[in-house]
């Protein structure tokens, strides 16, 4: 059964008969006959009682008659959701981060596209460590990602689209134990209590490189949970590395905010899937920025 022969069925019931339903149809009467036996093949049964050259609905036929029209209904409503979805005037379009990001780019990135599009939804999803963000691309459980690295991101199965990169700075309480407006040296973290994330992040890698260079330092906590970070420093727990993209809320939260030396660049990366993408995708690459690599789309 398709839906080619459900609108030949019901154009035989609403213009009565199959000489105008073919007429109607702008197809041949034979080619209307076979598609009607080929129906009746189908729910084996007949649908017609042709009396001359009229045709009477059987009891088959009547029962077929409102599902007929359901079915070519939602047929309708589907094409009208996949042109709206087409032009943007509706769907959803599914992101995965890392907790870094979020805050910036992603913010402004998320700001641009709903001014532009306000009738797609968004669904961001949080994915703890890069190799997450590809994977949830990668299957299809999200059609975009924004991850956060300090190397060069080696995956064949999504499309990379750089998107600005990140310095890291150091969070302190106000009354800790650096001075504001000077660069912390990283031998002066030897010692240190810090909070850190999972490894896998941006930012555990940071902290591992300095033991790694005998720079010994006290993980105080490890968290998944990049928001604790915050609350955390300003209890005088410990110090945190983070992306400046937490700067301005650090500060504003009452911490004291200082570069680290040497420099430490973290690179944000949007990934798309494979293949072809669906509209509202194209559309975010496209406006998420100019650093957005158009190479890619």
């Amino acid at each position: 059964m398709d839906f080619r022969q459900l609108t030949y069925f019901l154009a035989i019931v609403d213009h009565g008969g199959f000489t105008r339903a073919a007429a109607a149809l702008y197809v041949t009467q034979p080619s209307l006959s076979q598609a009607i036996q080929a129906l009746e093949r189908d729910v084996d049964g007949h649908l017609f009682h042709r009396i001359g050259r009229r045709v009477v609905l059987t009891d088959a036929g009547a029962a077929l008659v409102p599902r007929a029209r359901e079915a070519l209904h939602a047929l309708e409503l589907a094409r009208a959701s996949v042109g709206s979805v087409r032009e943007l005037r509706g769907g959803r379009l599914e992101i995965a981060a890392m907790a870094s990001p979020t805050i910036e780019p992603l913010s402004t990135m998320v700001q641009r596209f709903t001014e532009r599009f306000p009738a797609v939804s968004l669904s961001l999803r949080m994915a703890l460590t890069r190799e997450a963000v590809v994977e949830m691309v990668r299957t299809g459980a999200c059609e975009l990602g924004l991850l956060i690295t300090s190397s060069p991101l080696q995956s064949r199965d999504v499309v990379p689209h750089p998107a600005g990169d990140d310095r890291l700075v150091l969070v302190t309480p106000m009354d800790g134990p650096f001075p504001p407006g000077r660069a912390v040296q990283a031998e002066q973290l030897r010692g240190r209590r810090l909070i850190v994330g999972q490894r896998g992040t941006g930012i555990r890698a940071y902290v591992d490189d300095l033991q790694a260079q005998g720079i010994d330092v006290i993980v105080a906590v490890e968290t998944e949970h990049r928001m604790a970070f915050l609350p955390l420093v300003l209890r005088g727990v410990g110090l945190a590395v983070v992306t400046e993209s937490w700067a301005d809320l650090s500060e504003r939260a009452g911490a004291l905010v200082l570069d680290l030396e040497p420099a430490c660049v973290q690179h944000n990366v949007l990934v798309s899937r494979k293949g072809q993408l669906t509209p509202a995708a194209r559309a975010f690459l496209e406006i998420a920025g100019p650093s957005i690599d158009r190479a890619g789309l």
